[in-house]
């Protein structure tokens, strides 16, 4: 296992330097999922909660946290984004949230993808949790990523 990049040689944090990588095109794709009750995801489905469009909202807060990553995660690289896109598709227990997220940089959007899903994740519970406080937050994790150095993976 490789060494962690973001701690010097004396055990403190740091911001790891990416001036000497190349410039190459990144994506990564992350994934979570809302566990619900039947008539609390009926409720999402239909539009009809008292937020409003709970798909439509959680994928627009989603794109939101991505661009806000840098902000949030005291060690990232702010990014110039060139694509994020967070789909909010109903599975058999909830529902599940993909993100996708592309930049040409010298760091990869692997934590980006990660925020985006996370924070839809919780957008979707904020928003339905007058009408099942039950509800999970679960499988949030990194799918695939492309680009850079360590070359591609995928989980298997």
């Amino acid at each position: 296992m490789a060494g962690l990049t973001h701690i010097d040689e004396t055990g403190r944090a740091r911001m790891v330097d990416v001036s000497g990588k190349a410039v190459t095109a990144r994506e990564a794709v992350a994934e979570g999922r809302v566990r619900m009750a039947a008539e609390t995801l009926a409720l999402a489905l239909s539009g009809d909660a008292k937020k409003g469009d709970v798909r439509a909202v959680a994928e627009i807060a989603g794109v939101m946290a991505a661009k806000k990553t840098s902000d949030l995660i005291p060690l990232c690289h702010p990014l110039a984004l060139s694509k994020v896109e967070v789909r909010v598709e109903p599975a058999d227990d909830g529902l599940s949230v993909t993100a996708r997220v592309r930049t040409t940089g010298q760091t990869g959007v692997e934590m980006e993808a990660l925020t985006a899903v996370s924070v839809a994740c919780l957008t979707i519970y904020d928003m339905l949790k007058a009408a099942d406080k039950a509800m999970t937050i679960d499988a949030v994790r990194l799918l695939e990523k492309s680009g850079g150095a360590s070359g591609d993976w995928r989980r298997a």
